[in-house]
């Protein structure tokens, strides 16, 4: 195989993982489900969800360590799933700097 098949390979897996990415939407909680995040593989909040037993607390702070607890574990799902998808189309090559 030439440089220039390679490069033409490599150029067609990164759209393909491009498209995954930008299908790829995981949710993940904090608090018992109390706050819920959606966010996609191209790490953007598309939605968070809070429980309105929260708001009768009225513990601005522990809103906020649920929310940012949230998130973070959307960040981590998400780097979970492309990690999985770019092992799925390097045939589980490990690409250093990759994950």
């Amino acid at each position: 195989m030439n440089m220039q098949q390679l490069m033409k390979q490599a150029q067609k897996m990164q759209e393909q993982l491009q498209k995954q990415m930008e299908a790829t939407v995981v949710e993940a909680s904090a608090g018992g489900g109390m706050v819920s995040v959606k966010i996609n593989g191209n790490k953007q909040v598309l939605s968070i969800q809070i429980d309105q037993e929260v708001f009768g607390n009225e513990d601005k702070e522990m809103l906020q360590d649920l929310i940012v607890a949230a998130v973070n574990e959307g960040m981590r799902k998400i780097d979970e799933a492309l990690a999985g998808q770019i092992g799925n189309l390097t045939g589980g090559l490990k690409i250093p700097g990759l994950f």
